[in-house]
C-alpha cells in the first residue's frame, strides 16, 4: 500500500506475475509462458480461491468472536520473517560496530518500507477481500492500527539502541501521515516519528529533490528519496521492504526483502 490505483498494482488473479507462497511451494500467477504475457488457456492460471486459501494457511489465518482475521505468530509467514530478521541483525551488528570503529562522518540509518515491512496489512487485506481501494484504506487507517510485522517492532528499537538513525519511506499518501504515525508508535515503534523521519508520497507537493515529481514511479520515488536522505549526512547500510520496488534503484549497503504473497506492486 499506497496503491493508489489499480493500474499500479497488480491485485490477485491479474496476469502480472506475483509469487505466492505456501511453505516451500512457490506458485506464478500468470507466469506459465512468460512475464507479464497473456495465458493461453485457463490452465495457466491457478484457481483463485485456491490461492486465497493457500495464502491464508501461509498466514496462519486467525479469526476472532467478531470476525477479524489475523496472522499467527505460529505461522510460516512468521517463521520466514524471523529468519530474515536474524540475518539481518547479525549484519547490522557488524555494520554499525564497523561505523563506529572506523568514525566515518556520515552517520550509519536504515530505511524501511510500511506497509508489510514494518506494519501488517493482513487484517485490512482479508476485510476487503484483497480487492485494495484508496477509499477502504483510507476508512481502515483512520479507525484501525495494524499489528506490526511480527518482530519488526523489535529489531528497529534495536537499530537505533545501537546508533542507527531509522527513517520510513512508504508510497502511502501524504494525507494519511497522522494515521500512519499513530499507529507505528501504538504499535511499538519507539523511534523519531516526525516529518524529516517518515517520508509519504505527496503527489500535489512533490519534493524539490525528485526530479520526476508527481509523475514518480514507484521506484524512482523511493530511491531518490533515499538518495535525498544520503546527502543529509547518513550512510544507509540497510534498506527493507517487501516489494523489489521498495529496493531496486540503488542507495543503500544491503537490500532485505521481506515476504508478501498478497500483492505486488511494480
Amino acid at each position: 500500500m499506497p496503491r493508489p490505483a489499480l493500474s499500479r498494482r497488480a491485485r490477485l488473479g491479474a496476469t502480472t506475475v506475483a509469487a505466492v507462497v505456501a511453505g516451500t511451494a512457490v506458485f506464478g500467477i500468470g507466469q506459465a509462458t512468460a512475464e507479464h504475457s497473456v495465458p493461453r488457456t485457463d490452465k495457466e492460471i491457478p484457481n483463485l480461491t485456491q490461492v486465497q486459501d493457500k495464502i491464508k494457511a501461509y498466514y496462519g489465518d486467525t479469526v476472532t468472536a467478531d470476525g477479524e482475521h489475523y496472522a499467527s505468530p505460529h505461522s510460516n509467514y512468521a517463521r520466514q520473517v524471523h529468519g530474515i530478521e536474524a540475518k539481518a541483525r547479525t549484519y547490522l551488528s557488524k555494520a554499525l560496530a564497523r561505523h563506529s570503529k572506523d568514525g566515518e562522518q556520515a552517520r550509519p540509518a536504515i530505511v524501511l518500507d510500511m506497509d508489510d515491512t514494518t506494519l501488517l496489512t493482513y487484517n485490512y487485506e482479508l476485510q476487503v477481500g484483497f480487492h485494495f481501494t484508496p477509499e477502504s484504506q483510507d476508512k481502515y487507517l483512520a479507525n484501525t492500527d495494524m499489528d506490526p510485522v511480527f518482530g519488526m517492532d523489535r529489531l528497529v528499537n534495536w537499530a537505533h539502541d545501537k546508533g542507527a538513525e531509522v527513517f520510513f519511506i512508504t508510497g502511502r499518501k501524504e494525507a494519511q501521515r497522522d494515521w500512519s504515525v499513530r499507529n507505528l508508535k501504538n504499535v511499538g515503534y519507539g523511534v523519531p516519528l516526525d516529518r524529516t523521519h517518515v517520508y509519504l508520497k505527496d503527489k500535489e507537493h512533490p519534493p524539490a529533490y525528485l526530479p520526476c515529481g508527481a509523475t514518480c514511479t514507484t521506484v524512482e520515488y523511493k530511491s531518490g528519496t533515499r538518495k535525498h536522505i544520503e546527502s543529509l549526512g547518513y550512510n544507509i547500510v540497510a534498506n527493507f521492504g517487501d516489494q523489489y520496488s521498495d529496493l531496486n534503484g540503488g542507495a543503500g549497503d544491503r537490500t532485505f526483502k521481506l515476504p508478501n504473497p498478497m500483492y505486488f506492486l511494480p
